[in-house]
């Protein structure tokens, strides 16, 4: 698999399977804009691409804001001269909780990024690959955009209504040569899941049929394949990433 001559934005890539999606995709030759809300994850990535002889630009934006994400599309294009390939993975999760208890910023800020912030991305780099007459985008969703997470009422929605626009979009755009699918991870040691007790993260993982947590590096490398030519006849999926979590 070799993505030489292409350009490719990753959102949310400054740690966790943002960073190791940029990481993996510049280590098959695409040339890479590294988007973050934080400067220095942004910054940091970008440090790890050139420092294995990649290419890359950091671009910091906030998803949920459109005037930022138009800014970030335009940097993109200025940077890698259009945009060929997209992953909109910026995304962020909530405690849980039960619904009639949750404070309503806290709906408005999970929505806010995981859903609008999605739809932002989308839309401004359609604009751009339908003027192409090419593209392939994939969008970060979850396995709790399959079913149910429960105590997750903002997150869940989030991630359901993350799969609906892909599929939607994916229909839309399938006779303008434009690709849009999605991958569902499950419960993936980021650094954010790091932060939990390891006997917690141990109780997780005997929850999964595999018995470990998957890895950014096992998405990233899903993540690819569906942005690749190996999967030019794929559109409008939700491929689930979680050792086999959803059928336990």
């Amino acid at each position: 698999m070799s993505f030489e001559g292409s350009g490719v934005l990753v959102t949310g890539a400054g740690a966790g399977i943002g960073r190791a999606t940029a990481l993996h995709l510049a280590s098959l030759g695409a040339r890479v804009v590294v988007s973050d809300i934080s400067d220095e994850g942004a910054k940091g990535t970008v440090e790890e691409i050139l420092g294995a002889g990649g290419q890359a630009s950091a671009v910091v934006a906030d998803v949920a804001d459109a005037a930022s994400v138009d800014e970030l599309i335009a940097r993109s294009v200025e940077y890698l001269g259009g945009l060929d390939l997209a992953v909109n993975n910026a995304g962020i999760g909530h405690h849980p909780g039960d619904l009639h208890e949750m404070p309503i910023e806290v709906w408005d800020q999970v929505m806010g990024i995981d859903l609008r912030g999605t739809f932002l991305c989308l839309r401004a780099e359609l604009k751009v690959m339908v003027e192409a007459g090419h593209g392939s985008i994939v969008n970060m969703a979850s396995n709790a955009g399959l079913k149910n997470a429960p105590d997750m009422a903002a997150y869940t929605t989030a991630k359901h209504g993350v799969i609906g626009l892909t599929k939607n979009a994916a229909l839309t755009y399938a006779r303008r040569n434009i690709r849009v699918n999605a991958v569902c991870p499950g419960t993936i040691a980021t650094p954010g899941m790091a932060s939990f007790p390891a006997e917690t993260q141990r109780e997780w993982a005997n929850l999964i049929p595999m018995g470990r947590l998957g890895t950014p590096e096992e998405v990233a490398q899903a993540v690819a394949y569906l942005l690749s030519d190996q999967a030019a006849f794929i559109t409008g999926i939700g491929l689930l990433i979680d050792g086999g979590l959803m059928y336990a």
